[in-house]
């Protein structure tokens, strides 16, 4: 696995991964900002940023749920990999308005969970189109909506995205060990 964190986070990646923070959101009434930079090592100024730039959705009484936190654990997922306004690009073309659930093709912490799930089933040695595919259809295989092809697509766009920003940290460490 290249990578043993939930995605987004630097919590260890166990199965059902939304589960651990969802239970931490449940034992607080919603996260603060501090608790969510904790929890994905973010500064606070970037998930400021992202709430104005309508990345992520507008905190409720300065908490942060799950719809939040797996919109936000979504878009540090994919930052070091692909531009910011195409994350954001990305998320409205999945989902829409970010404050408005009404035009969502799926919740927030399902495509999150399907994220995960495809991140940790596929196999790393093998990264090409056909086995990313055969995974991501593997983990909707119970999905009969109308829009599972272009959840597919995005699927597929973010698995890239995260094994891309994996391999960027990787290379940039590499070279800093090579600078010494």
């Amino acid at each position: 696995m290249l990578n043993d964190t939930i995605p987004g986070t630097n919590i260890t990646y166990s199965k059902d991964a939304l589960k651990k923070i969802k239970e931490m959101i449940d034992v607080t009434g919603g996260l603060s900002l501090s608790q969510v930079c904790t929890i994905t090592s973010l500064q606070t100024s970037t998930i400021q940023n992202w709430v104005k730039r309508g990345y992520i959705p507008h905190p409720e009484n300065k908490k942060y749920f799950e719809r939040h936190m797996a919109r936000i654990l979504l878009v540090a997922s994919l930052k070091d990999a692909m531009n910011i306004e195409d994350v954001g690009e990305l998320m409205i073309l999945i989902n829409g308005d970010v404050d408005d659930t009404s035009d969502d093709i799926i919740s927030e912490q399902q495509l999150y969970s399907y994220f995960c799930d495809v991140i940790h089933l596929i196999d790393q040695s093998s990264l090409n189109d056909q086995d990313i595919m055969k995974t991501i259809k593997k983990v909707l295989s119970k999905e009969n909506d109308i829009h599972k092809d272009r959840l597919m697509l995005a699927l597929k766009t973010m698995v890239y995205g995260y094994y891309s920003g994996i391999c960027m940290k990787k290379a940039n460490t590499t070279l800093d060990e090579l600078r010494r």
